[in-house]
């Protein structure tokens, strides 16, 4: 399999969970604000009040699905070490565990309000009731869970989408607030909650995910903070002080794509070479365009190794590209030059990436 079509599988799965995630969450800010609306008896001669519910519950059904494939996509792209049991069981996770059992909770919330609904006629309607404004807190959670867990959370495209959310459900719950029959000072009282939680999600974004390094205090292993390339730094072996005349080990790592839109892709690969007489990091960048048959026309490239227990680094250039096997000229600051011949082996569901390094 070429790199290129490897890395275009591999980055479909990260995409796809981006996208949905956010859909979901427009969709579930939807269906809050017809929800709220729908208890002020809200309609209009074009929309009666029975097209309003049947709309909310299509939406419902929607952002239900939505979060489904985000799920699936989630567990199955595993750059990430999340697990499927991690998105229905809170705060077991690993990866940030506070943020993605947020997002959990509201999974979970909105698995139970598609079980009781199915089965509204048998768990009846007081029970089916107490779920459904329950699941009301998945919207919330749902915001901080993509907040927190989101690689685009630093970015002003998903601030200003989050703002006009939040700005949505506050103006649905000040319509129901200000019709409600309830006494002022409960209406008072609601409407000074509401602010206050928006106060204070704001004030934790702006000092949270929106600053940087929130990758490391949301609770990000350390191993994919570094990134793949650096991650886990092989353990010293015993070996010479010089570079042997030839030796072969084992490459584990992980791959990335980026492409714009005039064709020309960059493929950057980086991973540990382990289990010979020469152990270090092996990183790997090539640019070009994409080719008829998925492949990648070579325009440049770079190529650095860092062996562990020998003084010095190597760096150059690939000098043979065929298919998955790559062929690359190092040399270190004394002039002492490396032929390195990679055999690739490419995961296209996860991006990671496995083979063996030959150094002679």
């Amino acid at each position: 399999m070429s790199l290129l079509l490897a890395a275009s599988n591999a980055k479909a799965l990260w995409y796809l969970t981006r996208g949905t995630g956010v859909v979901a969450l427009l969709l579930l800010t939807a269906v809050l604000v017809l929800g709220v609306l729908g208890t002020t008896r809200w309609r209009s001669e074009r929309w009666p009040r029975f097209v309003v519910a049947g709309l909310h519950r299509n939406l419902t059904l929607f952002a239900i699905a939505f979060v489904v494939v985000h799920v699936v996509t989630t567990v199955a792209d595993g750059y990430a070490p999340i697990r499927l049991v991690d998105a229905v069981v809170p705060f077991a996770s690993p990866y940030r565990p506070v943020w993605l059992g947020l997002g959990a909770l509201a999974f979970d919330l909105l698995l139970a309000l598609t079980i009781t609904s199915l089965l509204r006629a048998r768990v009846g309607l007081r029970l089916w009731r107490a779920v459904h404004w329950l699941a009301y807190a998945a919207w919330p959670l749902a915001l901080v869970h993509g907040l927190g867990t989101g690689s685009d959370s630093r970015f002003g495209w998903l601030a200003i989408l989050t703002l006009g959310c939040a700005a949505a459900v506050a103006a649905a719950v000040a319509v129901r607030l200000l019709g409600a029959d309830s006494r002022p000072a409960l209406r008072i009282a609601a409407g000074v909650a509401t602010v206050a939680v928006a106060a204070l999600v704001l004030g934790w974004y702006r000092s949270g995910p929106a600053r940087p390094g929130w990758a490391a205090r949301a609770g990000t292993p350390t191993s994919i903070v570094r990134g793949a390339a650096t991650s886990a730094s092989p353990t010293p072996v015993a070996v010479s002080r010089t570079m042997p005349s030839s030796f072969d080990g084992k490459l584990t790592g992980r791959l990335a794509r980026n492409a714009d839109g005039a064709g020309d892709v960059g493929i950057a690969i980086g991973g540990n070479v382990t289990g010979g007489a020469v152990e270090g990091v092996l990183r790997l960048t090539l640019w070009g365009s994409g080719s008829d048959d998925g492949g990648v026309a070579l325009t440049d490239s770079q190529v650095t190794f860092q062996p562990v227990g020998i003084a010095g680094s190597y760096s150059g250039q690939v000098v043979g590209l065929d298919g998955s096997l790559v062929q690359a000229d190092v040399t270190n600051a004394a002039g002492d030059m490396l032929r390195l011949t990679i055999s690739l082996q490419i995961d296209s569901a996860t991006g990671s990436v496995s083979g063996t390094v030959h150094g002679a």
